[in-house]
């Protein structure tokens, strides 16, 4: 994830953020244009982005431009700047406060791109339900920014029933007596108890499953890795591919799942796989390296965007440097991403140690894994449908 700024006054914001803390500027994030800017409201409650100097995080405006803007803002109750372009808040931003994404005036859908896959929605009538979906928003718009970067094709269930992106967010609460509401992914629909918004929840479940790592935006990369393996692998001819990389997927996954629930994985799955779980099954493997795939680009972009570099020195003398100076959504050669990603999540693993906490990346990369990544890292580079502004 980039760094963003408000462009009216320079203030640094986050990417869910809905207003600027000093100007008080409305925000919104334009996916047809990736960045999170200010806005203006211009007429029946479309919004523009104000004139101004840009820049590479948004950019900041003059001081004055900004009272300029001032002025007018506490003169007027609708802003009349000379929008370049007009949007509506999606649905779900002016109706519930839970999404900051904006649609283009010209579409007819209320909603905007993250917001329009979703098919199933909480019962908003039950308490605290209002609060985990909006948990569950936020990191599904994480999500799909990766994915707009990444130039994946996305097309909703709405569009496409058979071959679709959907989601349905459940509560167990809400489920038929006797049934359970599972995250998992079928045809296309992820879905994701919502219960796991809860973070006391989430972790007891994690203990409980003896996992390193469990998080609402984990689970969200996760599954859409099952989604585009239907997509990038079975549909796209690449079998013969995968199976060369990750195993064959017509093994019987019930049994393999029993399997490994009963036994757990192989003592040697560190050497082959990036989870325990991964070792259940190829369809698991490709999932989870799926989604530290996404994990990885996305940290690194971070990284660069704060300037981040590691620099230490080795025994031999030599120093191992990491400097992320690169797009890692965009970079042709898997190699460079690698090869700051390790020093970088080893400084950050001292670093949590130094504040006795547990590693911020609890995971082994062994060449086996490595090379796994980097074959997803080719095949969505081949698979992009659009470039990433």
């Amino acid at each position: 994830m980039k760094t963003f700024c408000c462009q009216l006054c320079g203030q640094p914001v986050y990417f869910e953020n809905t207003q600027c803390m000093r100007c008080g500027a409305t925000l919104g994030f334009l996916p047809d244009e990736m960045r999170l800017s200010a806005l203006v409201e211009s007429r029946d409650d479309l919004w523009g982005v104000p004139e101004g100097r840009s820049g590479r995080d948004g950019g900041t405006a003059s001081s004055g431009a900004l009272g300029r803007w001032l002025r007018r803002r506490s003169q007027e109750p609708a802003l009349t700047a000379k929008p370049r372009k007009l949007y509506r808040k999606c649905g779900n931003y002016s109706q519930y406060g839970i999404c900051n994404w904006m649609v283009p005036a010209t579409q007819r859908t209320p909603f905007c791109m993250a917001c329009q896959p979703s098919q199933i929605i909480p019962s908003l009538n039950r308490p605290g339900n209002l609060q985990k979906w909006a948990r569950i928003e936020r990191s599904k718009r994480r999500l799909m920014y990766g994915l707009l970067r990444l130039g994946l094709p996305i097309t909703t269930k709405f569009a496409d029933p058979e071959a679709g992106l959907g989601f349905a967010f459940l509560s167990s609460l809400d489920a038929p007596q006797g049934e359970q509401i599972l995250t998992g992914h079928v045809n296309g629909l992820i879905t994701i108890n919502i219960d796991e918004a809860d973070p006391a929840l989430r972790e007891q479940v994690r203990l409980d499953m003896d996992e390193k790592y469990r998080t609402l935006l984990g689970h969200f990369r996760h599954e859409i890795g099952h989604y585009y393996w239907d997509r990038l692998i079975r549909d796209a001819g690449r079998l013969d591919a995968f199976r060369a990389g990750f195993g064959d997927e017509r093994l019987d996954y019930a049994q393999a799942q029993s399997a490994h629930y009963a036994s757990g994985a192989p003592a040697d799955w560190q050497e082959r796989f990036i989870s325990a779980y991964a070792s259940m099954h190829p369809w698991e493997d490709w999932a989870e390296t799926w989604a530290h795939y996404l994990h990885i680009v996305d940290t690194l972009e971070t990284s660069e965007h704060f300037g981040i570099s590691v620099s230490r020195r080795m025994p031999d003398g030599s120093r191992q440097q990491a400097c992320p100076d690169f797009d890692p959504y965009t970079i042709k050669d898997f190699q460079p991403i690698i090869d700051t990603w390790i020093p970088l999540t080893f400084a950050l693993n001292s670093i949590n140690r130094s504040m006795g906490q547990p590693d911020h990346y609890p995971f082994v990369l062994s060449p086996p894994v490595i090379a796994k990544l980097e074959f997803i890292h080719d095949l969505i580079r081949e698979s992009r449908v659009g470039i990433s502004p």
